[in-house]
């Protein structure tokens, strides 16, 4: 059984490249330079490809957090890396892969709200599935929207930290979960 490919890298690129023009037309007329922050680790790659892409000053900065046992979210938030940058004033640009529930990036954006006071916080994210959200929380600017509630892996997104390393993105097969599951039960042995 092949893999289902919801995104191929083409159709990545080009929902990457439209991003871009949005962010390069909003900031033609450059004033301030703002802190772009990337959600480790499933938003790396469209992290990375997205400010290549972009054509003015920016600072870049990361911050951790986990949500996901498995292929389901547990609905609790774990801050694990905070930002290193000093945010207090600047316009600051969350940058992550898919938003579905939207309980992580309502909980990032009122952490780094509080805690530091930016002047503004953006939402970015490649893939925002709006019909599986829980909380009031829109995206700014968004790659590709997804009505349907399927597990996504590939260019980022994961498996128990498995299948981030393709430049597409897919749903794995339930053989492949078995597969993965194995592997990493032998590891541990």
């Amino acid at each position: 059984m092949t893999n289902e490919i919801v995104l191929t890298s083409e159709a990545i690129q080009e929902a990457v490249q439209s991003i871009a023009n949005k962010l390069n037309a909003k900031f033609k007329k450059q004033t301030s330079i703002p802190v772009f922050i990337g959600v480790l680790k499933g938003a790396m790659p469209f992290f990375h490809d997205l400010v290549k892409k972009c054509k003015f000053e920016m600072k870049l900065d990361y911050i951790q957090v986990s949500s996901y046992s498995g292929t389901s979210t547990t609905g609790v938030i774990h801050l694990l890396k905070d930002v290193s940058e000093d945010i207090n004033g600047k316009d600051v640009f969350i940058v992550e892969d898919i938003i579905d529930t939207g309980l992580t990036l309502s909980y990032l954006k009122q952490y780094l709200k509080v805690k530091y006071n930016p002047k503004s916080i953006t939402l970015i994210s490649l893939i925002d599935k709006k019909p599986l959200r829980k909380v009031d929380l829109t995206v700014d600017y968004s790659g590709v929207s997804m009505v349907d509630n399927k597990f996504l892996c590939g260019y980022g997104l994961d498996y128990k930290e498995m299948a981030r390393n393709t430049d597409y993105i897919f749903v794995p097969t339930k053989k492949q979960l078995a597969q993965w599951d194995k592997l990493l039960e032998d590891k541990k042995d």
